[in-house]
C-alpha cells in the first residue's frame, strides 16, 4: 500500500495542474486588458530632472484646464493662394466647433501663411478625452471640410496621439495570435510533436495572464506605468523566455526518461535538479538587468524594468512547475509520435552538432579566428548607428494622416508653426527675455502668453510664459541646435531665470538622458551578468570570456542595424532608447544560451574532463538552444506587426541579434575559445586541475 509520502508525491502534479488552469481561467483575461491601465500620453516619459519637464510642470499655471491641440490646415484645391473669402468661411466652420463635447473654449480664427497658400487655426481639445479623442477628431474633421475650394488636414499633438492609439490598437489580440502562432509552427517542425508543443505554448500564455493580473493590478494603483511600447514588450518577453525555460527542461527530461527507462518521476526529479540552475541563473541576468533600467532618467525606460521584470518571474514559475506537473503526469505520450531514445552520448539523436562539435575539437583556432573576424567586421559599423532619434514623418512606418498633415503645415508655415518651444521666466525680466528670443538665430517669432480675452500678458506666480516659434521643423537637428542656443542665451539674462522647454526641447533633453543612461547602466549590467556567472560557473576567466563574447555580438548587431536601417528600411535615424533596450536584452538573453551551453559542459567535464566535457556539452544541448534562439528571435521579430519605427527597430536588433549569437558566439566562438584555452579556462576553480 502506498505511503502517505507516496500519494503526496502522486497527487501533487494533478494538484499543481489544477492551480495553472484556475490562474489561466481566472487571470488569462487580463492579458487583454492592459490597454485599460496604459496610457500612451508622450509627455508622462520625459526625464524627470531635466529642464524641459520642469517647464511641463511650470505651465500649469498658465492653463485654465488642460487642452490637447488640434492643428486644422487648409490648402486650395490644386494649389495656388487661398481667396480672403476662403479665409472667413474657414473662421466660421471653426467658430461651429465652439461648446462641443470634448472643445475646451472658443477656437482659433483662420489665419493665413506668407506665402497665402494656406490656412490654418487650432481647437483646443480636452487632455483627458482617451477613446473619445477620434469621434472629436472625426467633428474637427468634418467642420473643417465644409470649406469650399480646400482640403483639410488634421496636424498637432491631439492628430498625433490619435494615430499613435490607432497603431496600438488590437495590439494585446494581433500581437499575441503573431507570436503564438509562430513559436507554435517553429516548435512543430523542429521536434515533429504534436503535443509538447502545444503544452508549451499553454504554459507560456499562463505565464503571461499571470504577469499581466499582477501588472494591471501595480499600474491601477500606479505603482508601476504602462505604455503601449512596454505592454507590447512584455507580451514578447513572457513568451519567449517561458518558451526558452521550457524547450530546456523538456529536453533534459526527455534524456532522463530514456536513460531511466521510462520512469516519470525519478526523471523529472533529475531534470529539474540539473535543469534549475542554469534556468534560474538565466532568468536573474534578464531580470536583474531589466531592473538595472530602474537607473534611467527616463520615466518609460525605469517603467520596463519592473514589468519585464514582474514577467521573467512569471515565465520561470511556469517553466518549473505547470510543465514538469504536465510532463510528468504525461510521460513518454508528452513527446508523441516521437519516442525518446537511449544513447551513447547523445551523438545520434544529433549529428549536425556532432559535426560541429567534431571541427570545433579539430581546428580550434581557425574556428574562432573566423568567427572573431566576422563579428570585429560587422561591429566596426556599429559608431555609424544614428541614435539622435527619429524623425516626425518616420514614427510610423506606414502612411498615416497626422504625418501628411504635418507635411502641409511645414510647406506653408514656420517649421515650428504650432509646436512652439515654450520659455518660463521671471515676469520682470519678461521683456528682455522675448526680445533676447528673437535675436537667436532659428527662431521665427516669440510671443508673450496673454490672459484670455486681454492683450495682457499672463502672470502666475511672477513668471510668465513665451511662446518662440522656430524656422526649423519642431523635431529636426537644426531645432534642436536652436533649443541649445536659446538656453544659453535665455540662462544669461539677468534675474530672468528662464526654462526653455516645449517638444523640441523634450526631444533634445531625451536624447542627452539616453546617452547618460547609457553610461551608467551598461556597466551595471555587465557587472550584473559577471557576478551571477561566477556563481554558477565558479570559474573567473570563463565569465569573462562570455561577457566579452555577447558584448561584441551586441556590437556586431549593431553594426548590421546601422546598415539595414539606413540602406534597406530607408531610417534616417533611431530612437534614443533603441541602444540601451537592444543592450539590455542581447547581452541578457544572448548570455543566457552561454549559461544552458557552459552549464552543461561543465557538468560533463566534471565526468569527463574538459575537452571530452566540451564536446559532449555542445552535442547534447546543440539542438535546443538553437531551436530556442530561433523561436525568441521569431516571438521578438512579431513586435514588427506594429506600426512604429521603435519597435521595429528593436524587433530587427533583438531577432538578428540573438540568432547571431545562436549560430555563431555560442556555436563556434565560445566553444573554440575553451577549446583552445584548456582546462584553464576553469581558473581558479578546482576544474582547472581536472585531466
Amino acid at each position: 500500500m502506498p505511503t502517505p509520502a507516496r500519494w503526496v508525491s502522486r497527487l501533487l502534479p494533478l494538484l499543481v495542474l489544477v492551480v495553472w488552469l484556475a490562474v489561466g481561467g481566472g487571470l488569462g483575461p487580463y492579458a487583454g486588458k492592459l490597454g485599460e491601465v496604459a496610457t500612451n500620453d508622450q509627455a508622462a516619459f520625459l526625464p524627470r530632472s531635466a529642464e524641459s519637464t520642469q517647464v511641463l510642470q511650470s505651465q500649469e499655471a498658465f492653463r485654465q484646464e488642460e487642452t490637447l491641440p488640434a492643428l486644422v490646415v487648409w490648402t486650395a484645391e490644386g494649389g495656388g493662394p487661398v481667396a480672403p473669402s476662403v479665409q472667413a468661411a474657414a473662421t466660421r466652420a471653426l467658430a461651429t466647433l465652439k461648446g462641443i463635447e470634448g472643445v475646451v473654449g472658443a477656437p482659433s480664427p483662420a489665419f493665413p501663411s506668407e506665402d497665402g497658400e494656406a490656412l490654418r487655426g487650432v481647437v483646443q481639445l480636452r487632455s483627458d478625452l482617451g477613446d473619445e479623442l477620434s469621434v472629436v477628431l472625426e467633428q474637427v474633421d468634418a467642420a473643417a471640410s465644409t470649406v469650399p475650394g480646400t482640403d483639410a488636414w488634421l496636424a498637432g499633438p491631439a492628430a498625433t496621439q490619435a494615430d499613435l492609439g490607432d497603431a496600438f490598437a488590437g495590439i494585446d489580440g494581433l500581437l499575441l495570435v503573431v507570436a503564438l502562432v509562430t513559436v507554435l509552427v517553429i516548435l512543430l517542425l523542429v521536434y515533429r510533436s504534436v503535443l509538447l508543443p502545444l503544452l508549451i505554448i499553454l504554459g507560456a500564455v499562463f505565464a503571461l495572464g499571470l504577469a499581466c493580473a499582477v501588472v494591471y493590478a501595480l499600474a491601477d494603483h500606479d505603482i508601476v506605468r504602462v505604455d503601449g511600447q512596454v505592454q507590447g514588450i512584455l507580451s514578447i518577453l513572457v513568451i519567449g523566455a517561458a518558451t526558452d525555460y521550457a524547450l530546456l527542461l523538456a529536453a533534459r527530461y526527455r534524456e532522463e526518461l530514456a536513460t531511466r527507462d521510462g520512469d516519470r518521476r525519478p526523471a523529472m526529479r533529475a531534470a529539474l535538479k540539473q535543469s534549475f540552475g542554469p534556468i534560474a541563473a538565466s532568468a536573474a541576468t534578464v531580470a536583474l538587468g531589466l531592473l538595472a533600467l530602474l537607473f534611467s532618467d527616463l520615466t518609460n525606460n525605469r517603467a520596463l524594468g519592473p514589468v519585464g521584470a514582474i514577467g521573467i518571474v512569471c515565465a520561470v514559475l511556469s517553466a518549473v512547475t505547470f510543465l514538469p506537473a504536465v510532463l510528468v503526469l504525461l510521460g513518454r505520450a508528452a513527446y508523441w509520435p516521437s519516442r525518446p531514445k537511449a544513447s551513447a552520448d547523445g551523438e545520434a539523436a544529433h549529428p549536425v552538432w556532432r559535426k560541429v562539435a567534431a571541427l570545433v575539437d579539430r581546428a580550434p583556432r581557425k574556428v574562432w579566428a573566423g568567427s572573431l573576424a566576422a563579428l570585429l567586421a560587422c561591429a566596426a559599423f556599429s559608431f555609424t548607428l544614428d541614435s539622435k532619434g527619429v524623425p516626425f514623418d518616420e514614427i510610423f512606418v506606414k502612411d498615416v494622416p497626422s504625418v501628411s498633415a504635418q507635411e502641409r503645415l511645414s510647406e506653408h508655415f514656420p517649421g515650428g508653426a504650432g509646436n512652439p518651444a515654450v520659455v518660463i521666466a521671471d515676469a520682470d525680466a519678461a521683456e528682455q527675455v522675448r526680445t533676447a528670443a528673437e535675436g537667436v538665430d532659428g527662431v521665427d517669432s516669440a510671443t508673450l502668453f496673454a490672459a484670455p480675452g486681454t492683450s495682457r500678458p499672463l502672470v502666475a506666480d511672477g513668471r510668465v510664459r513665451i511662446d518662440v516659434t522656430l524656422t526649423d521643423a519642431a523635431d529636426s537637428d537644426a531645432a534642436k541646435d536652436t533649443v541649445a542656443a536659446l538656453r544659453a542665451t535665455l540662462h544669461a539674462v539677468p534675474g530672468a531665470d528662464a526654462l526653455v522647454g516645449g517638444s523640441t526641447a523634450q526631444q533634445y533633453d531625451t536624447q542627452v538622458t539616453a546617452e547618460r543612461d547609457r553610461k551608467l547602466i551598461v556597466p551595471v549590467v555587465l557587472a550584473v551578468i559577471l557576478v551571477i556567472l561566477v556563481g554558477l560557473l565558479r570559474s573567473l576567466l570563463l565569465p569573462v570570456l562570455l561577457v566579452a563574447t555577447v558584448a561584441l555580438n551586441f556590437l556586431a548587431t549593431l553594426g548590421v542595424a546601422a546598415l539595414v536601417f539606413e540602406h534597406v528600411l530607408g531610417f534616417t535615424g533611431t530612437d534614443s532608447s533603441v541602444p540601451l533596450y537592444g543592450f539590455v536584452f542581447l547581452v541578457a538573453l544572448g548570455v543566457d544560451y552561454n549559461i544552458f551551453l557552459m552549464s552543461r559542459v561543465r557538468e560533463e567535464t566534471e565526468r569527463h574532463g574538459t575537452r571530452e566535457g566540451l564536446r559532449r556539452g555542445l552535442v547534447a544541448t546543440g539542438g535546443v538552444i538553437t531551436s530556442a534562439g530561433v523561436v525568441l528571435a521569431a516571438t521578438f521579430a512579431a513586435l514588427g506587426v506594429i506600426p512604429l519605427a521603435f519597435l521595429v527597430q528593436i524587433a530587427f536588433i533583438v531577432a538578428f541579434g540573438v540568432l547571431l549569437d545562436t549560430l555563431v558566439v555560442r556555436s563556434l566562438l565560445v566553444p573554440a575559445l575553451v577549446r583552445d584555452v584548456g582546462a584553464t579556462i576553469w581558473w581558479p576553480g578546482a576544474l582547472r586541475h581536472r585531466p
